[in-house]
Protein backbone atom coordinates (compact mmCIF):
# COMPACT_ATOMS: atom_id res chain seq x y z
CA UNK A 1 0.00 0.00 0.00
CA UNK A 2 1.38 3.39 -1.01
CA UNK A 3 1.20 5.86 1.86
CA UNK A 4 -0.12 9.24 0.74
CA UNK A 5 0.62 12.69 2.15
CA UNK A 6 -1.34 15.91 1.73
CA UNK A 7 1.10 18.83 1.94
CA UNK A 8 -0.34 22.35 2.25
CA UNK A 9 2.55 24.83 2.04
CA UNK A 10 2.54 28.15 0.19
CA UNK A 11 6.29 28.83 0.10
CA UNK A 12 7.40 27.23 -3.18
CA UNK A 13 10.99 26.38 -2.22
CA UNK A 14 9.97 24.75 1.08
CA UNK A 15 7.10 22.89 -0.57
CA UNK A 16 9.42 21.55 -3.28
CA UNK A 17 12.09 20.44 -0.76
CA UNK A 18 9.58 18.69 1.54
CA UNK A 19 7.84 16.99 -1.39
CA UNK A 20 11.13 15.72 -2.81
CA UNK A 21 12.37 14.33 0.52
CA UNK A 22 9.07 12.63 1.30
CA UNK A 23 9.03 11.05 -2.15
CA UNK A 24 12.60 9.80 -1.60
CA UNK A 25 11.22 8.05 1.50
CA UNK A 26 8.64 6.31 -0.70
CA UNK A 27 5.58 8.41 0.08
CA UNK A 28 3.17 9.71 -2.55
CA UNK A 29 2.74 13.46 -2.05
CA UNK A 30 -0.01 15.80 -3.22
CA UNK A 31 1.14 19.39 -2.64
CA UNK A 32 -1.01 22.55 -2.81
CA UNK A 33 -0.26 26.15 -1.89
CA UNK A 34 -3.44 27.44 -0.22
CA UNK A 35 -5.97 26.35 2.37
CA UNK A 36 -9.04 26.11 0.14
CA UNK A 37 -7.20 23.92 -2.37
CA UNK A 38 -6.03 21.73 0.52
CA UNK A 39 -9.61 21.20 1.72
CA UNK A 40 -10.84 20.46 -1.80
CA UNK A 41 -8.14 17.86 -2.43
CA UNK A 42 -8.66 16.27 0.99
CA UNK A 43 -12.37 15.75 0.28
CA UNK A 44 -11.66 14.24 -3.14
CA UNK A 45 -8.79 11.87 -2.31
CA UNK A 46 -7.53 9.44 0.35
CA UNK A 47 -4.55 10.40 2.55
CA UNK A 48 -2.61 8.81 5.41
CA UNK A 49 -1.15 12.09 6.73
CA UNK A 50 -1.77 15.83 6.39
CA UNK A 51 1.09 18.32 6.80
CA UNK A 52 -0.11 21.91 7.16
CA UNK A 53 1.49 25.31 7.30
CA UNK A 54 -0.53 27.76 9.39
CA UNK A 55 -0.10 31.06 7.54
CA UNK A 56 -1.77 30.18 4.23
CA UNK A 57 -3.66 32.11 1.53
CA UNK A 58 -7.48 31.84 1.38
CA UNK A 59 -7.99 30.08 4.74
CA UNK A 60 -5.35 29.41 7.38
CA UNK A 61 -3.99 26.08 8.57
CA UNK A 62 -6.01 26.15 11.79
CA UNK A 63 -9.22 26.26 9.77
CA UNK A 64 -8.00 23.50 7.43
CA UNK A 65 -7.19 21.35 10.46
CA UNK A 66 -10.65 21.92 11.95
CA UNK A 67 -12.38 20.99 8.70
CA UNK A 68 -10.29 17.84 8.27
CA UNK A 69 -11.11 16.81 11.83
CA UNK A 70 -14.84 17.20 11.15
CA UNK A 71 -14.55 14.73 8.28
CA UNK A 72 -11.90 12.40 9.66
CA UNK A 73 -11.00 11.97 13.31
CA UNK A 74 -8.21 9.45 12.65
CA UNK A 75 -5.84 10.90 10.05
CA UNK A 76 -2.66 12.25 11.70
CA UNK A 77 -2.10 16.00 11.20
CA UNK A 78 1.30 17.68 11.52
CA UNK A 79 1.64 21.45 11.67
CA UNK A 80 4.89 22.64 10.07
CA UNK A 81 5.10 26.36 10.66
CA UNK A 82 7.19 29.39 11.56
CA UNK A 83 4.75 30.25 14.36
CA UNK A 84 6.88 29.08 17.26
CA UNK A 85 5.36 30.44 20.47
CA UNK A 86 4.05 28.04 23.12
CA UNK A 87 0.62 29.61 22.70
CA UNK A 88 0.69 28.85 18.95
CA UNK A 89 1.61 25.22 19.63
CA UNK A 90 -1.15 24.80 22.21
CA UNK A 91 -3.67 26.40 19.84
CA UNK A 92 -2.62 24.08 17.01
CA UNK A 93 -2.91 20.97 19.16
CA UNK A 94 -6.29 22.10 20.48
CA UNK A 95 -7.51 22.44 16.89
CA UNK A 96 -6.85 18.73 16.42
CA UNK A 97 -3.23 18.38 15.29
CA UNK A 98 -1.21 15.38 16.46
CA UNK A 99 2.20 17.05 16.21
CA UNK A 100 3.72 20.51 15.78
CA UNK A 101 7.15 21.25 14.30
CA UNK A 102 8.54 24.76 13.86
CA UNK A 103 10.60 26.17 10.98
CA UNK A 104 13.48 26.07 10.44
CA UNK A 105 13.54 22.34 11.15
CA UNK A 106 16.06 19.52 10.98
CA UNK A 107 15.22 17.24 8.04
CA UNK A 108 16.00 14.01 9.90
CA UNK A 109 13.77 14.98 12.82
CA UNK A 110 10.96 15.90 10.42
CA UNK A 111 11.20 12.56 8.59
CA UNK A 112 11.23 10.65 11.88
CA UNK A 113 8.09 12.44 13.04
CA UNK A 114 6.41 11.65 9.74
CA UNK A 115 7.39 7.99 10.12
CA UNK A 116 5.89 7.82 13.63
CA UNK A 117 2.64 9.45 12.49
CA UNK A 118 2.44 7.16 9.46
CA UNK A 119 2.85 4.10 11.67
CA UNK A 120 -0.08 5.31 13.75
CA UNK A 121 -2.13 5.95 10.61
CA UNK A 122 -1.53 2.44 9.27
CA UNK A 123 -2.42 0.86 12.62
CA UNK A 124 -5.67 2.82 12.76
CA UNK A 125 -6.68 1.83 9.23
CA UNK A 126 -5.97 -1.82 10.02
CA UNK A 127 -7.85 -1.77 13.31
CA UNK A 128 -10.92 0.18 12.19
CA UNK A 129 -13.13 -0.40 9.18
CA UNK A 130 -15.04 2.31 7.43
CA UNK A 131 -18.56 2.71 8.75
CA UNK A 132 -20.57 1.33 5.83
CA UNK A 133 -23.50 -0.08 7.79
CA UNK A 134 -24.80 0.50 11.29
CA UNK A 135 -27.56 -1.17 13.29
CA UNK A 136 -29.34 0.21 16.35
CA UNK A 137 -32.53 -1.17 17.85
CA UNK A 138 -34.63 -2.52 15.01
CA UNK A 139 -32.98 -0.13 12.55
CA UNK A 140 -30.13 -0.60 10.10
CA UNK A 141 -28.54 2.02 7.84
CA UNK A 142 -26.42 1.40 4.76
CA UNK A 143 -24.28 4.48 4.11
CA UNK A 144 -23.13 3.21 0.71
CA UNK A 145 -26.60 2.76 -0.77
CA UNK A 146 -28.35 5.47 1.34
CA UNK A 147 -30.99 2.89 2.26
CA UNK A 148 -32.29 2.20 5.75
CA UNK A 149 -34.60 -0.39 7.25
CA UNK A 150 -36.78 0.70 10.14
CA UNK A 151 -40.25 0.22 11.58
CA UNK A 152 -41.70 1.81 8.44
CA UNK A 153 -39.95 -0.71 6.21
CA UNK A 154 -37.20 0.32 3.79
CA UNK A 155 -36.58 4.03 3.19
CA UNK A 156 -34.25 5.97 0.92
CA UNK A 157 -32.15 8.64 2.61
CA UNK A 158 -30.98 11.79 0.86
CA UNK A 159 -27.24 12.36 0.65
CA UNK A 160 -27.41 15.07 3.32
CA UNK A 161 -29.52 12.88 5.61
CA UNK A 162 -26.99 10.08 5.28
CA UNK A 163 -24.08 12.45 5.92
CA UNK A 164 -25.65 13.95 9.03
CA UNK A 165 -26.72 10.54 10.33
CA UNK A 166 -23.21 9.17 9.86
CA UNK A 167 -21.67 12.16 11.65
CA UNK A 168 -23.96 11.71 14.66
CA UNK A 169 -23.41 7.95 14.81
CA UNK A 170 -19.62 8.30 14.56
CA UNK A 171 -19.79 10.73 17.50
CA UNK A 172 -21.99 8.36 19.54
CA UNK A 173 -22.73 9.83 22.99
CA UNK A 174 -21.02 13.13 22.06
CA UNK A 175 -22.77 16.44 21.58
CA UNK A 176 -22.22 17.75 18.04
CA UNK A 177 -22.70 21.51 17.76
CA UNK A 178 -24.91 23.13 15.16
CA UNK A 179 -21.85 24.91 13.75
CA UNK A 180 -20.01 21.61 13.27
CA UNK A 181 -23.03 20.09 11.53
CA UNK A 182 -23.48 23.07 9.23
CA UNK A 183 -19.79 23.02 8.29
CA UNK A 184 -19.63 19.25 7.82
CA UNK A 185 -22.89 18.64 5.97
CA UNK A 186 -23.37 21.88 4.07
CA UNK A 187 -19.82 23.23 3.85
CA UNK A 188 -18.30 26.29 5.48
CA UNK A 189 -19.44 28.61 2.65
CA UNK A 190 -23.16 27.70 2.77
CA UNK A 191 -25.14 28.18 5.97
CA UNK A 192 -28.84 27.26 5.98
CA UNK A 193 -30.84 28.11 9.07
CA UNK A 194 -30.45 25.91 12.12
CA UNK A 195 -34.15 25.16 11.70
CA UNK A 196 -33.10 23.01 8.75
CA UNK A 197 -31.10 20.78 11.09
CA UNK A 198 -34.06 20.58 13.48
CA UNK A 199 -36.17 19.27 10.61
CA UNK A 200 -33.57 16.59 9.83
CA UNK A 201 -33.57 15.45 13.48
CA UNK A 202 -37.39 15.37 13.48
CA UNK A 203 -37.25 13.20 10.35
CA UNK A 204 -34.76 10.81 11.98
CA UNK A 205 -37.05 10.45 15.00
CA UNK A 206 -39.99 9.74 12.70
CA UNK A 207 -37.97 7.09 10.84
CA UNK A 208 -36.10 5.38 13.67
CA UNK A 209 -37.73 6.06 17.06
CA UNK A 210 -40.50 3.89 18.49
CA UNK A 211 -41.92 7.04 20.08
CA UNK A 212 -40.70 10.20 18.31
CA UNK A 213 -41.90 12.37 21.23
CA UNK A 214 -39.72 10.40 23.66
CA UNK A 215 -36.56 9.83 21.61
CA UNK A 216 -34.21 7.06 22.62
CA UNK A 217 -31.49 7.79 20.05
CA UNK A 218 -31.73 11.35 18.69
CA UNK A 219 -31.53 14.10 21.28
CA UNK A 220 -31.49 17.89 21.09
CA UNK A 221 -29.15 19.60 23.55
CA UNK A 222 -30.64 23.02 24.19
CA UNK A 223 -28.44 25.87 23.01
CA UNK A 224 -25.63 23.59 21.86
CA UNK A 225 -26.53 20.97 19.27
CA UNK A 226 -27.54 17.35 18.94
CA UNK A 227 -26.51 13.93 20.22
CA UNK A 228 -26.98 10.34 19.10
CA UNK A 229 -26.90 7.77 21.91
CA UNK A 230 -26.68 4.01 21.48
CA UNK A 231 -25.04 1.72 24.02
Amino acid sequence: MTLRVLLVEDEASIQEAIKMNLELEGYEVVAVDNGLAGLKVFKEQRFNLAILDIMLPEVDGYHVCEQIRLENTDIPILFLTAKDSTQDKIHGLKKGADDYLTKPFHLEEFLLRVKVLMRRSVQMSENTKSLNTYAFGENEVNFKTYKATCQKGEINLTKKEAKLLKLLIERNNEVVSREQILQFVWGYDVFPSTRTIDNFILAFRKYFEKNPKKPEYFHSVRGVGYKFTHE
